[in-house]
């Protein structure tokens, strides 16, 4: 099993260049960053992750992930690069296509696209996402990027996104394109990964429960004709024990991506130190 690390990448903390080159060194295997582009001051949304059901300051001063995972490749060779996850509702798909192949062309092959419908309501509206039909829009807009991933004169008409022939290089370096990783937890979500999706990156799942969704998954695959060998598990969370890992690695997970604070330059670097010296990585 590999392991990977989601950061909040902050200007008050260690650059993304250095956390990722810290990571590469201590043998992970990918790095995920977050995207919000801004939360609004006023919001009755809870956020799931605190008492008070107000996010954290990471989520409104984090980079955009497309520009700090471009400094991570600069400065690294191996680690993948990924995000996890984009708010693909909230964002333009031509524009969007066109920073996914960029980064994937110059970091070489290594970019991970996490996809998901996102949380925060106040946010999606102002961003001009539709709430409600949030994951309709997310499925329309990868199918809308997929068409200028691979095609050299694109063209594409869907419920929320259209647009005539066009062309726009460069195509990504990994083919077809980077691999799609949906989040979510739901019916749905298994529904989604199976018939479209390139792999699967669910939040805080017990071995057991991973390996429930990972049969899901592999059901509507088959149904829809597709591999389910071929699509990833990839399980967010806290550090795992060693007998967690055994039992991950048992349910069919491939990776499991530890959630990880930012910090400065040394304290990060101590702390990933640590981190993989308790993964014997």
């Amino acid at each position: 099993m590999r392991y990977g690390l989601c950061i909040f990448l902050t200007h008050y903390a260690a650059s993304p260049a250095a956390t990722a080159r810290a990571a590469e060194d201590f043998g992970f295997e990918s790095l995920w960053v977050p995207e919000h582009p801004c939360i609004p001051v006023h919001y009755e949304t809870p956020f799931p992750g605190s008492a008070d059901g107000k996010a954290p300051r990471p989520y409104w001063s984090s980079y955009d992930p497309f520009v700090a995972l471009s400094f991570a490749a600069a400065a690294t060779s191996k680690i993948r690069l990924a995000t996890g996850i984009c708010l693909v509702a909230q964002r333009d798909p031509i524009v969007t296509a066109k920073e996914v192949a960029s980064l994937d062309v110059l970091s070489g092959g290594r970019f991970l696209f996490g996809v998901g419908g996102g949380w925060l309501k106040e946010e999606m509206v102002l961003m001009g996402a539709n709430y409600a039909r949030r994951w309709a829009q997310v499925k329309d807009r990868i199918l809308a990027m997929k068409k200028i991933w691979t095609e050299d004169e694109a063209e594409y008409s869907g419920e929320f996104v259209n647009y005539p022939p066009i062309k726009s290089d460069p195509k990504p370096l990994q083919k077809p394109h980077p691999p799609v990783h949906i989040g979510g937890n739901h019916p749905n979500s298994f529904k989604r990964v199976g018939e479209w999706g390139d792999g699967w990156i669910p939040l805080r799942l017990s071995p057991e429960e991973a390996k429930e969704g990972r049969e899901k998954i592999a059901s509507y695959a088959r149904a829809a004709g597709r591999d389910a060998s071929k699509i990833e598990i990839s399980v967010f969370g806290s550090e795992p024990s060693l007998d967690q890992r055994k039992a991950y690695e048992d349910a069919g997970v491939h990776r499991y991506v530890i959630f990880q604070k930012s910090a400065g330059p040394w304290e990060m670097e101590r702390q990933l130190s640590a981190l993989a010296g308790l993964l014997g990585l």
